[in-house]
């Protein structure tokens, strides 16, 4: 690990003058992916700046129709938040079941969220239930903010301060996960709402995506054996040490049908 100054503003505003200060600063909120980076010189940033002490992106808020999550919420707030059980149950068995313990109470929604590995639980819930992200700048609808491997629409010096999701009537997230690193091998969450159904995808590909050719099926019926026969090429998948594209590919139509089924269970 490289030398570094480290900062920690106690406001957003504090937060994005030092980021106009300081050149090559990175953000670190729970530090979860960062700070491994950090200790194999994958990244070597002049300046750290943590978010930890800002008090206006926590919080966990359901109000009418939508639930808020402050960015620095932890894995383990949402998974434990009455709020989100509520709201959203999907999403809290979806926090419960990312890491271990230790990056659970360490990890944050800002930071998943904004680190955007491929593999990640996170993103599929902010895409499967078109969420918005709403940052020190602007609010980005979730088909517009994952741009590619680790890339968003995130602009230099822009800081995430909450996601905000409407509620859906049901919804369920399901994982193969790679046994070590509880990371998802394919990850699938459908969410229904009035007239609606998003399906999202991660784990298969270079970036969360959303499976459109399941989502017109389900519209018409909400049922496993509506995709049953949907096939997913496997041409854009990633192939790796853990799974080939192809097996990948079977692994989406196998795992959605589980989560259609999870949701209409209402698990």
């Amino acid at each position: 690990m490289r030398a570094f100054d480290y900062h920690r503003p106690k406001s957003l505003k504090e937060a994005t003058a030092l980021l106009r200060k300081v050149e090559n600063a990175k953000f670190l909120a729970g530090g979860q992916s960062l700070i491994p980076s950090l200790k194999l010189r994958l990244s070597s940033p002049a300046a750290l700046v943590d978010l930890g002490a800002i008090e206006e992106v926590r919080g966990i808020k359901l109000e009418g129709g939508t639930l808020t999550i402050g960015a620095l919420a932890t894995h383990a707030e949402v998974a434990a938040s009455k709020d989100v059980a509520l709201g959203i149950p999907a999403l809290a068995r979806l926090a419960e079941g990312i890491g271990d313990r230790q990056v659970r109470n360490q990890g944050t929604i800002g930071g998943a969220i904004a680190h955007n590995d491929p593999a990640a639980d996170y993103p599929a819930a902010v895409l499967g239930l078109g969420a918005t992200i709403h940052t020190s700048k602007r609010a980005i609808a979730a088909d517009k903010f994952f741009t590619g491997t680790f890339a968003t629409a995130l602009k230099p010096g822009e800081i995430i301060t909450s996601v905000s999701f409407p509620l859906p009537k049901r919804a369920a997230y399901v994982k193969f996960r790679q046994p070590a690193s509880r990371f998802a091998m394919v990850g699938i969450f459908v969410s229904e709402t009035l007239g609606n159904v998003r399906v999202a995808v991660t784990g298969a590909g270079a970036c969360v995506f959303r499976a459109k050719n399941m989502e017109k099926r389900l519209t018409e019926k909400f049922a496993p054996d509506a995709i049953a026969r949907v096939k997913t090429a496997p041409d854009d998948l990633v192939s790796d040490i853990h799974a080939s594209a192809e097996y990948r590919a079977h692994l989406v139509g196998v795992i959605a049908q589980r989560a259609v089924e999870a949701a209409l269970a209402g698990k």
